[in-house]
């Protein structure tokens, strides 16, 4: 797809692919696209920040490359490792024939034997990915770090090949649920942008776009319960993912309104924390008010 002109076409393209964004989001996309920066976005659970990475390769027909970050995670993992086994069944044929030259060797840490992960996939892609490193703040300090160079420079090295440049960098979006605090030097390389909880009649338009068929009626209970849950002390309060979740589940039990009963036997769709049940439970007439 061409480059978008306005901050408008991108929202009407994200819509086009079941995405609901707000101008704030829209801009930040729009600009990252524009000036080739990468994009964080912090919220909370279930907001739509991954999503929008996966949509917008779906949009602008570009390759979706993911890299989900944890606790532990090395640079082997993220950028390439070597295919150790070929390599060893390529030093065996070069044994039987004798051919065992500095040359035949070096061809051992060549293009051929290199594993791809999702960061050198993604520099060799460019601009025909998009790149979601997805919960950021689950790595390590030193992972973090690590991807400093990649931000400002979308250039990787290999020591046994060189450095490889992206042509045009990939649109990369960074996810953060801000379970620890991410550092300046990589917020610096970035557009941020906060994800937070849509208005009830943006919740409902969203619901009604991701589950289509659904009855507006008993989406329209549901969004409210959902924002009632959201002012209760909870450890894990719904995202909008949980809200389409709940529809759907409400919508497979055949169910056509959020009485009681269809509350108790559903919460487990919206309400992940065996604490939080207990409060829900504690406030269901509260929940349930006017449904």
């Amino acid at each position: 797809m061409d480059r978008l002109k306005t901050v408008g076409e991108l929202t009407e393209v994200l819509r086009g692919g079941g995405y609901l964004a707000d101008r704030g989001l829209s801009t930040a996309v729009f600009v990252g696209l524009a000036l080739d920066r990468p994009i964080l976005l912090e919220g909370e659970v279930g907001v739509g920040k991954t999503e929008i990475a996966k949509v917008l390769a779906a949009v602008l027909g570009r390759k979706l490359i993911r890299l989900q970050c944890y606790e532990g995670i090395d640079t082997n993992q993220a950028l390439y490792e070597w295919d150790y086994a070929r390599q060893m069944l390529q030093i065996r044929a070069l044994s039987e024939r004798g051919l065992g030259d500095g040359q035949a060797v070096e061809q051992l840490y060549g293009p051929a034997f290199l594993l791809e992960r999702p960061l050198l996939e993604a520099v060799r892609a460019g601009d025909r990915a998009v790149l979601l490193v997805d919960e950021v703040d689950r790595a390590d300090d030193e992972f973090e770090a690590f991807l400093l160079e990649l931000l400002s420079d979308f250039q990787i090295t290999v020591p046994e090949i060189g450095t490889l440049t992206a042509e045009r960098p990939p649109l990369v979006i960074l996810t953060s649920n801000r379970t620890r605090e991410l550092h300046d030097a990589l917020k610096r390389r970035c557009l941020y942008h906060w994800v937070g909880y849509p208005s009830a009649e943006r919740e409902l338009e969203i619901v009604l776009v991701r589950a289509p068929g659904i009855s507006e009626t008993l989406a329209r209970k549901v969004v409210a319960a959902v924002n009632r849950l959201r002012e209760l002390d909870l450890a894990k309060p719904p995202g909008v993912a949980e809200t389409i979740d709940w529809v759907r589940t409400l919508d497979v039990l055949g169910e056509s309104d959020l009485s009681t009963g269809a509350v108790e036997d559903t919460l487990g769709a919206v309400v992940k924390e065996r604490d939080d049940l207990d409060v829900v439970r504690d406030n269901l007439e509260r929940i349930t008010f006017g449904a």
